[in-house]
């Protein structure tokens, strides 16, 4: 595992261009917890400036990789390569589950650091293509190890993972860990939860009270590594001034509400009590499981201000060929 960090981290590319006339600046906080009822942690994260988190001084954060502060908080000015933002939730008996979300996170960085930063052009559709690339990637290397592996067999991860390029989001989603955006007044979920429960509301077969008290909130209809082949739900959004964008693991949303993460994220300004706040919340209420979440506030010259006309939500990216 330590070899394909430095495999990444060497592969990366130094930024060779000056700062961005109209600046987009990102400040960032994340946090993972094992929650009141779990003996171990099979959440993670990745936080990265593709621009230069490979060099001395770049913001690298994740429990996973040996170069990375394990959580915290930091600030940076988007660079040409953007930015990527990842929350997984394993699953698979004591270790396998702790396994799986740490291979989705070393190896969907490691591919966008190789193959994003070798490429010519950075436009958006190489970008978004390259990121559903990192993930079927990962998916298959997850599976191959567990087919290796008889005490991992079965193991995977959900995986939510953010590319911020340009003044846009691109949004990678296997299973049912969130991504969240908070504009003003508005917060809303930019993806959609692959999961049973999900499926039986959109249908009409279940109402949100009986979803709320369903044994079945667990049953995730995809995971990186559960098997040789994963459908990837590639959708964008575009960023505003002052927005926030909000990634978890069910670990908070299943005990902390959308609404009560809006109103904790207008409410309290540093952002590394607010992480604090919403986990120590969380465990409050018993805990159940995992806890990871990532706060992103974007600023700066580079994104406009939110407009009426805007269209908020999940918006499907399609990918020639597709």
């Amino acid at each position: 595992m330590e070899q394909l960090d430095r495999v990444a981290l060497e592969a990366a590319p130094v930024n060779p261009f000056g700062p961005d006339d109209r600046p987009i600046h990102l400040t960032v906080a994340a946090i993972t917890d094992v929650g009141q009822r779990r003996s171990d942690n099979q959440d993670s994260f990745l936080v990265a400036d593709l621009s230069t988190a490979a060099t001395e001084g770049g913001l690298l954060l994740s429990p996973e990789l040996v170069s990375a502060q394990p959580d915290g908080s930091g600030s940076f000015d988007l660079g040409p390569k953007g930015a990527l933002l990842l929350v997984v939730d394993g699953m698979g008996g004591v270790s396998g589950g702790s396994l799986a979300s740490r291979l989705a996170v070393v190896t969907v960085y490691a591919e966008l650091l190789i193959h994003w930063g070798a490429d010519r052009n950075h436009t958006p559709r190489q970008f978004a293509q390259r990121l559903q690339e990192a993930m079927e990637q990962a998916n298959t290397r997850i599976y191959q190890e567990g087919l290796r592996s008889p005490q991992y067999y079965g193991m995977g991860t959900t995986a939510t993972a953010v590319g911020i390029l340009s003044g846009f989001l691109y949004l990678a989603q296997v299973g049912d860990s969130r991504a969240y955006l908070v504009r003003g007044e508005q917060t809303i979920q930019l993806t959609r939860d692959q999961s049973l429960i999900q499926e039986l509301l959109d249908s009409g077969m279940l109402t949100e009270e009986e979803a709320e008290h369903s044994d079945q909130r667990n049953m995730v209809l995809q995971a990186l590594g559960a098997k040789p082949e994963v459908s990837v739900d590639l959708t964008y959004q575009e960023l505003r001034r002052h927005d926030v964008v909000v990634l978890c693991t069910d670990g908070l949303y299943r005990v902390v509400s959308q609404e009560e993460i809006a109103q904790a994220v207008a409410r309290t300004v540093d952002r590394a009590a607010l992480i604090s706040e919403l986990v120590s919340l969380a465990n409050a209420r018993g805990g159940p499981d995992n806890i990871t979440l990532l706060i992103v506030d974007a600023d700066g010259a580079g994104l406009e201000d939110p407009r009426a006309k805007d269209v908020v939500g999940r918006q499907v990216f399609t990918l020639p060929n597709a």
